[in-house]
């Protein structure tokens, strides 16, 4: 098997392709692969020449922490829990996701996220819920990563403006349903920031690894 990764050795440089052999087990994610490309001291591409460790990040390794995401075969992914039983065709094309920076190769900056609930404040601070909580949904919301993936879909994303995407939309809705005197606010910046720019494709959904639903988080913010 051909694994294909776009590199790139720090911020600001020429990303290029190198293609590695992979004859190792096929039972295994992505991660696993990663690991197992980097696991020798000396490091060959496809042509025999010699290389660099492949550079990405993980955590976990368990699906609940988001730092594996990255582009495995056109489909932003978490590479643990993408598995190359599931991957069809002969080659294994990696890149990192394309709307944060690169720091290198696989591993991105996606502290973006997290800038942009600071500068908003968008955050539960007093716990004062309203009357009519939704437990079900609150814990489902609650389960985002801030990996990333759904804004890498996003056709309205883009680092840097100001439409913070659905990871930011999923979390003014937490804040809504937690503190019930934060809510005018935050339903404001919800607009500001998410509602008056989103195009509904809810591509965001699709690549969510926690099955999070937005859409309805979406459809309780704007009542």
């Amino acid at each position: 098997m051909k694994v294909k990764v776009l590199r790139q050795q720090y911020p600001g440089a020429t990303p290029y392709w190198e293609v590695f052999d992979y004859d190792g087990p096929q039972d295994i994610s992505v991660a696993g692969m990663l690991d197992y490309l980097n696991y020798n001291d000396d490091i060959v591409n496809d042509k025999g020449e010699e290389t660099t460790r492949i550079g990405w990040e993980c955590s976990c390794l368990q699906g609940i922490c988001g730092a594996c995401a990255m582009v495995i075969n056109n489909v932003p992914a978490l590479a643990c829990e993408t598995f190359l039983r599931n991957l069809k065709g002969k080659v294994v094309e990696i890149r990192p996701l394309r709307k944060f920076p690169v720091i290198n190769d696989l591993v991105i900056d996606r502290s973006s996220i997290q800038e942009n609930l600071k500068k908003t404040n968008v955050y539960i601070e007093n716990f004062k819920p309203s009357e009519d909580e939704d437990h079900a949904h609150q814990y489902a919301a609650a389960k985002c990563l801030k990996c990333g993936l759904c804004l890498e879909v996003c056709p309205n994303y883009v680092n840097g403006n100001t439409f913070y995407g659905a990871a930011f939309a999923n979390d003014c809705y937490l804040v809504v349903s937690r503190n019930s005197e934060k809510s005018g606010k935050i339903r404001k910046l919800y607009g500001e920031h998410f509602a008056s720019s989103c195009s509904k494709s809810l591509s965001c959904m699709d690549v969510c690894p926690m099955n999070i639903p937005i859409i309805s988080s979406m459809a309780k913010l704007n009542k």
